[in-house]
């Protein structure tokens, strides 16, 4: 019979070993006392549920990267949560129903059945944060301002920031009455930069309607960009002049906020179409094929819990967020060895010195005296004239 190996994990999961788990959990503190600065409240939601919870709104892209399963106790069919954003939209809408504006932040690990790209973990700690209850580009700006807080707090290098807005093409496909087949299509050869693909399923539309679409392809780049769309988009519904009166208000703010931040447009980019609904943006670093953190606009995601709110937020994968940065983490280092004993005035001594923060590891019947360095103890517990002192250990 063949032996299973049964250490192995699944592709995409991944166990996280000491130190390294003690950074990651160092990290998230940290970045939760930052939101909580900004008067971010965190919330916890649950790991499984229904299905039709998980993908309803911002989930309905999520489908194909959600584990499913049966409830054994009632027959549906539930979901692993593979993103929290649409769980905190909930909480927004149905649970908390605040009437203004609400501000929450989460971390927790979430689990995905197809990784976003080859290299992706499938099991990563997803932190985020989400503002409810506002629609207009200071939201935007802010939580934008804390995604680039966070990652200077973990002292991520070289960060460059994407910023689109879908509802520039989504306003000029309503304009040409697109049907929904020729639209996604056309969505399609955008995200690739197919501009003889753009060319032919643009054909037929009116002269201005087509070169309108066909310019999205070439306007990407620096602030230039938004000079030059606002000449290629003249004739334009006036919801795409709104959308680039917004995009140029958020990146007027962020210059001020972050005046060595690059920031790059890109005009065709369509991250999270489906389900945003104003400026999304993302951030990359030399190197890394994939955003490392993102985000953007997604109006009335609560409406299918009952109660449509604006909403502007982003998201991270804690992981990578920890692997990326070089902010030194500080970790306790160095401990008290204790000896197994039964001394009441030890056991009483050992617990005042855990209250003042002192790491103190209990020895073991029969490990010998080397067994303290093993444990990362620089120091010991030893019995003089009916006391207990700490003392260095000896080498």
């Amino acid at each position: 019979m063949a032996t299973v190996d049964r250490w192995l994990l699944p592709d995409g999961i991944e166990e996280v070993l000491p130190p390294e788990a003690a950074r990651i959990e160092v990290a998230r503190r940290q970045v939760l006392d930052l939101f909580q600065s900004w008067g971010y409240e965190f919330v916890v939601t649950p790991h499984i549920e229904y299905l039709e919870s998980l993908l309803t709104g911002a989930g309905q892209d999520l489908d194909l990267r959600t584990f499913k399963v049966i409830d054994p106790k009632t027959g549906r069919q539930m979901g692993f949560r593979a993103d929290i954003t649409p769980q905190v939209a909930r909480i927004d809408a149905h649970t908390l129903r605040h009437e203004g504006p609400s501000r929450l932040c989460y971390a927790g690990s979430v689990l995905h059945a197809q990784p976003r790209a080859l290299s992706s973990s499938r099991s990563p700690i997803q932190l985020g944060a989400e503002l409810y209850g506002d629609a207009s580009p200071s939201s935007d700006v802010e939580v934008i301002s804390l995604m680039l807080a966070m990652l200077q707090l973990a002292d991520v290098p070289d960060v460059h920031m994407d910023l689109g807005h879908v509802g520039i093409y989504r306003g000029l496909a309503r304009a040409a009455n697109l049907s929904v087949e020729v639209e996604q299509q056309l969505f399609d050869a955008l995200q690739r930069k197919a501009i003889d693909e753009v060319t032919a399923l643009t054909e037929g539309l009116p002269a201005d309607l087509a070169d309108m679409l066909q310019a999205l392809v070439g306007l990407c780049g620096g602030r230039e960009v938004l000079v030059a769309a606002r000449e290629r988009l003249a004739k334009a519904p006036a919801e795409v002049m709104a959308a680039l009166d917004d995009l140029q208000a958020i990146a007027e703010r962020l210059s001020v906020r972050f005046p060595q931040l690059p920031l790059y447009f890109d005009l065709g980019e369509l991250r999270g179409y489906h389900y945003h609904t104003g400026v999304v943006f993302a951030v990359f670093v030399p190197g890394v094929g994939d955003s490392i953190a993102q985000g953007g606009r997604y109006d009335d995601i609560g409406a299918v819990f009952g109660r449509a709110r604006p909403a502007t937020g982003f998201s991270t994968d804690l992981k990578t967020l920890v692997t990326l940065g070089r902010a030194e983490v500080q970790l306790p280092s160095g401990g008290i060895w204790m000896p197994d004993s039964t001394d009441a005035a030890l056991w009483q001594q050992v617990c005042q010195l855990r209250s003042e923060g002192q790491r103190v590891v209990q020895a073991l019947p029969g490990q010998p005296q080397t067994a303290a360095r093993d444990a990362d103890c620089d120091r010991q517990l030893i019995q003089q004239n009916g006391l207990w002192h700490v003392v260095p250990l000896a080498s």
